[in-house]
């Protein structure tokens, strides 16, 4: 049985390097596939993630103008919780803000720290309850003092509606694109299966089993499948870490941020290597069942 295992393993490949240019269509496909796919799907579970942040929220971040005097800071406060629908009003320093986003992301922002702070200095202002937030964000732009507030909302709905249109389109086209992979995939192994056709025959005539013959078959199509995973895994594992620690800045001011690279990025990839695998064999399959009379 482990003999037997090798030697497919040792023939799949050879078949591989046999049929270069075909191979490679296959694995470009499946690596296009995955990498829309691996995309689409971060794209609509931090969307989601993002909504439920927003739903889930009361808090205000009311951004102050840089410069504003400690007595300025005062009055403003006692602006803010004379408000309507607010329960309480805290402050936080640019400095409280740096602390922040230096827990979550680490030592990447040492550099920021004393006048290099790019950061405001900011109320968080606790609405009564959520479906107050927008109208506290709205009266507490209107006041003196304060360079903006933001409750996450403008920012959360941006994303939902892209990852709407990215649903929609983005899973049409990694359908279609799941389909010429299995395609290329089950062109490939057709042409390796009739340039050993006369091999296929003989080792049938000396009462070689089904599952023998096919071995080899699979196991290449799986190899196809693993190796146009690799580029996505790479593209979703580095890639998603950058956009995180670009994204995360801003949106931990509005009390918002991305699923942590973390919790997500191996459960992006372990989808993607299971995909690739998955559509590989798939078109060994069909292949197999179109092609390999015996």
């Amino acid at each position: 049985m482990i003999r037997n295992f090798f030697r497919h393993l040792l023939e799949s490949i050879k078949s591989l390097k046999r049929n270069g240019w075909m191979t490679l269509a296959s694995v470009s496909a499946v690596t296009i596939t995955l990498t829309l796919a691996g995309v689409f799907l971060a794209i609509i579970m931090n969307a989601t993630k993002l909504a439920q942040d927003v739903e889930g929220n009361v808090d205000v971040t009311v951004f102050v103008d840089i410069g504003t005097e400690e007595k300025e800071l005062k009055e403003l406060k006692t602006e803010l919780a004379d408000l309507r629908h607010v329960d309480k009003v805290q402050f936080s320093s640019k400095e409280d803000q740096l602390k922040k986003i230096q827990a979550a992301l680490g030592d990447a922002w040492n550099l920021f720290e004393g006048d290099n702070n790019p950061l405001y200095d900011v109320y968080i202002v606790s609405a009564t309850e959520s479906r107050y937030i927008k109208q506290v964000a709205d009266q507490a732009t209107e006041l003196a003092s304060v360079n903006r507030a933001d409750y996450g909302g403008n920012s959360a709905d941006r994303i939902i509606k892209i990852s709407s249109v990215v649903r929609t389109w983005g899973l049409a086209a990694a359908a279609l694109l799941i389909f010429v992979a299995i395609f290329l995939i089950s062109n490939t192994i057709r042409i390796t299966i009739l340039s050993r056709k006369r091999e296929i025959q003989i080792m049938r005539l000396v009462g070689a089993k089904n599952g023998y013959i096919r071995g080899p078959f699979f196991l290449e199509g799986g190899w196809i499948g693993l190796i146009g995973a690799i580029v996505p895994i790479l593209i979703v594992t580095f890639g998603y870490q950058r956009i995180y620690e670009l994204a995360a800045p801003y949106l931990l001011q509005s009390n918002l941020n991305l699923l942590s690279p973390e919790n997500l990025v191996w459960k992006l990839d372990v989808f993607m290597a299971v995909g690739g695998y998955l559509i590989g064999s798939l078109g060994s399959v069909i292949s197999m069942r179109r092609f390999l009379k015996i």
